[in-house]
């Protein structure tokens, strides 16, 4: 018995608009039409658009059918690509799975960055902005000791960084400059390779700098930077006279 497009359509579990784009690309054969202008379709176009259908479904490309269907000698070649293909997507598809479970475990923001879901009760919006740059920039081993630093539960320095006033007075930013600075000295001494980051910084050390200098402008206001610019500064004042070399100064060394 014939069929009308959204009978076989019906039929092949599809819809009007995938069997009309198989058509378009010459995968499916237009039927004869009737007299009065509508398509007939008949068993061999319900068998082949089945059989297109299994191949979709397989994650063959629809550039590739013509080449499948046909039983041509690269078949197998097509299916181990798609093969290779389907497993990156399962392998991806796991990796978030993984991570939602742990946005999950430790009720963390959904945007927080991956790896960062045990310490996201620690980031502010801004913090979160910067390690997703983070991620971007830095290598594994960089950004585990960055979530090791996110961690230490003895810098309570963030929510006042994050709630200082752009028209804070001098004597509120000094003293937040110098508690930030300490915990800058004790990461410093711990990581070394943060006063000179270039060799964890795949994309190069220049872009990397750039961007972080123009989100710090753009995320933090007149006052949260100056007091990073003071801690920065008390920082390696305090690492000079206590007698540590940053590794900046080490690579600055002739010979």
């Amino acid at each position: 018995m014939p069929w009308s497009t959204r009978e076989l359509a019906d039929l092949a579990g599809t819809t009007v608009n995938t069997v009309r784009h198989y058509h378009r690309l010459g995968l499916l054969e237009e039927p004869v039409r009737r007299y009065n202008g509508y398509k007939q379709y008949e068993v061999r176009h319900l068998v082949s658009l089945l059989r297109i259908r299994r191949l979709a479904v397989l994650g063959i490309p629809l550039s590739q059918m013509h080449s499948v269907t046909a039983g041509a000698p690269g078949t197998p070649e097509v299916l181990r690509d798609v093969d290779a293909e389907l497993q990156l997507r399962i392998q991806s598809l796991q990796e978030a799975r993984a991570h939602i479970a742990e946005i999950i475990r430790h009720q963390a923001p959904a945007d927080v960055p991956a790896g960062f879901e045990s310490v996201a009760s620690r980031l502010s919006e801004n913090d979160r902005s910067i390690v997703h740059l983070m991620t971007r920039f830095y290598d594994d081993d960089a950004l585990a000791d960055i979530r090791e630093m996110t961690a230490d539960e003895t810098d309570d320095t963030g929510p006042d960084i994050d709630n200082l006033p752009a028209d804070a007075d001098e004597q509120t930013r000094q003293e937040l400059a110098e508690r930030v600075a300490a915990t800058i000295v004790k990461h410093l001494i711990k990581y070394p390779w943060l006063s000179n980051p270039a060799a964890h910084m795949p994309k190069g050390s220049e872009v990397s700098t750039q961007t972080f200098g123009d989100a710090l402008v753009h995320l933090y206001n007149d006052a949260q930077l100056d007091v990073l610019f003071r801690a920065n500064t008390i920082a390696e004042e305090q690492l000079s006279a206590m007698g540590v070399q940053s590794q900046e100064e080490i690579s600055r060394k002739p010979g």
